[in-house]
C-alpha cells in the first residue's frame, strides 16, 4: 500500500504502534548507518516515521466496507 493511501490518523496510529515497539527492543527494519542514528537523534518515533515513509513497516489497515443504503 502506497503511503499516500492512509489517512492522517491511520498514518499517526502506524507509526505511532511501530514506535513502541522499537522503544520495546523490535529489531530496526531498515538498514541504518551511524551517521543515520545520529540524524535520527535515536528516537524510535524518528526511526518509525523513516520505516513508514520508505515502505517497509508490514502493517496492513483493515476499513469497514461500505453498508448499502436502507429504503
Amino acid at each position: 500500500m502506497n503511503t499516500k493511501e492512509f489517512t492522517k490518523y491511520e498514518k499517526a496510529r502506524i507509526i505511532g504502534a511501530r514506535a513502541l515497539q522499537i522503544a520495546m527492543g523490535a529489531p530496526i527494519l531498515l538498514k541504518l548507518k551511524k551517521e543515520d542514528f545520529e540524524t535520527l537523534r535515536d528516537n524510535p518515533v524518528n526511526i518509525a516515521k523513516k520505516e513508514f515513509e520508505e515502505g517497509v513497516l508490514p502493517l496492513a489497515i483493515k476499513r469497514p466496507a461500505p453498508q448499502k443504503a436502507k429504503l
